[in-house]
């Protein structure tokens, strides 16, 4: 089978979208409104295409000037002005269009193909060549032209156009791949999203994905459920060893622990020791072993004084690089890019336990956007498949003396292990906390409710309460 040569774009998740990246010498349409970064996606591409050597053109079919266009990629990191004029060349076509036609463009734009030997060619304007075309026959016309000659050049062809490109229209059926950028409000909030329509010769991820624009140029996060709809392996596969969760009296529980590579959701209202239960797991690693907290609600510095009032030594192995924390605050984070950087520290560092406090609060953006159960079995089964162990809580909002709820049933079939802390009826009880194992799979355990109290150390077991056993299947 013939392997087609790639031309990598030096945008930041876009070849995991292309799978690749584009392929030399085919043409794509990128497609979005002003404002959308067209220009600042093609530019970065072109910079990344001059710093591997290669030649490129940006031609305008607009009538905006070049030094205005300079000035503003000028204030972008990707920008280097010592490669204007060297591998990156920027010409007006405007006014040959404007006075000319669209024969005369492709004859310069051909000149400037040959003169500078360039393997990329961005012509910005397709709208306009689209407006001075007579009839459809001559679009289609000026686009295979400048197609044949590039081809023939090993050019690659980028075109851009600030209109949606109805479909039918011959610039769709022409060109290689067709790319979309548009915006997508969801309630007070509102997303960039591309999506790739059409990518002849490779593989892509399909759907809307979300990208950003920084002083770095654009980024893109691919939809993780799309992009390991292939996981690395088999979670939990091969996984029979038991491991510490970290409380003795769970362990019991448990019939000897948790499962390795097994994902244990647990809930319960504020204040119920879900962190420190987390807390409990994640320090009592191994010697050889490597944790992760992702934390959303306290940072790094928080934990580790919580970890202290309970002569917990949290400290200790986040010194010695046994443990990570990763600290995302609520607000304003992407959901695809905070689940892929994870996955990357998990994947490097060789993490075994992670524990995310809380997956409710991860999750919410995904709810809004209609994806929550395939974007959490995407995370877990990724996660599993690199061989981690998994501890997830999950916020309720029932205070002392109020109705839990819990989470989504959706959510609750695809873990393995789910734990309810809860209040104690009693106001008058030593254990002011209770615990109960509502689901343990591929396990026995003991289904009543166990007293806990929250000291040095963390949470402790301090008997089992006959009169709160847990029917799982009214609770869950």
């Amino acid at each position: 089978m013939k392997t087609l040569i790639r031309l990598h774009s030096g945008v930041p998740g876009l070849d995991a979208l292309t799978e690749g990246g584009f392929i030399a010498g085919a043409s794509y349409l990128i497609q979005g409104r002003p404002g959308s970064g067209k220009t600042i996606l093609a530019n970065q591409i072109a910079f990344n295409h001059a710093r591997a050597e290669g030649k490129a053109i940006f031609a305008s079919l607009l009538s905006e000037p070049h030094d205005h266009l300079l000035q503003f990629l000028s204030t972008l990191s990707f920008f280097d002005h010592t490669k204007v004029g060297d591998s990156i060349f920027y010409i007006s076509a405007f006014e040959v269009l404007e006075n000319e036609g669209l024969d005369e463009v492709v004859k310069v734009l051909r000149r400037e193909i040959v003169r500078n030997k360039a393997s990329l060619l961005i012509l910005d304007g397709l709208l306009n060549a689209r407006s001075q075309a007579e009839t459809p026959i001559d679009t289609k016309k000026f686009v295979a032209e400048l197609q044949m000659h590039a081809a023939f050049m090993g050019c690659t062809i980028i075109f851009l156009t600030s209109a949606e490109i109805e479909q039918g229209r011959p610039e769709l059926t022409m060109v290689d791949g067709v790319i979309s950028l548009f915006t997508k409000s969801t309630n007070v909030h509102t997303q960039r999203q591309v999506e790739i329509h059409k990518l002849r010769g490779s593989g892509y991820l399909s759907g809307q994905h979300e990208y950003w624009i920084s002083k770095d140029g654009i980024a893109i996060s691919p939809r993780i459920e799309e992009r390991f709809r292939v996981s690395a392996g088999v979670p939990g596969k091969g996984f029979t060893r038991r491991i510490c969760s970290g409380v003795s009296g769970l362990d019991r529980t448990l019939n000897g622990g948790l499962l390795e590579g097994s994902a244990t959701l647990f809930f319960g209202p504020s204040g119920c020791g879900k962190t420190t239960l987390g807390l409990n797991f994640v320090c009592s690693i191994a010697t050889h072993e490597k944790a992760l907290i992702v934390s959303l609600y306290e940072d790094q510095d928080q934990l580790v004084l919580k970890a202290n009032e309970l002569k917990m030594h949290l400290e200790s192995l986040i010194d010695s690089s046994g443990v990570k924390v990763e600290w995302q605050p609520t607000s304003g984070f992407r959901l695809d890019d905070m689940a892929s950087r994870i996955l990357d520290t998990v994947r490097k560092s060789d993490i075994k336990r992670v524990f995310i406090d809380s997956l409710s609060a991860l999750t919410r953006q995904a709810g809004l956007q209609g994806r929550l159960v395939e974007f959490v079995s995407a995370l877990l089964n990724e996660l599993r498949a690199l061989g981690a162990t998994l501890y997830l809580s999950w916020e309720t909002s029932g205070f002392p003396n109020a109705d839990i709820q819990s989470p989504p049933p959706e959510i609750c079939s695809i873990v393995d292990n789910i734990f309810m802390l809860s209040f104690s009826d009693n106001q008058d009880d030593a254990s002011p906390f209770r615990l109960s194992v509502v689901k343990c799979r591929h396990s026995l355990f003991d289904r009543r409710a166990n007293s806990v109290v929250i000291r040095e150390g963390g949470i402790h077991f301090s008997g089992t309460s006959q009169t709160h056993v847990i029917d799982p299947l009214s609770k869950v």
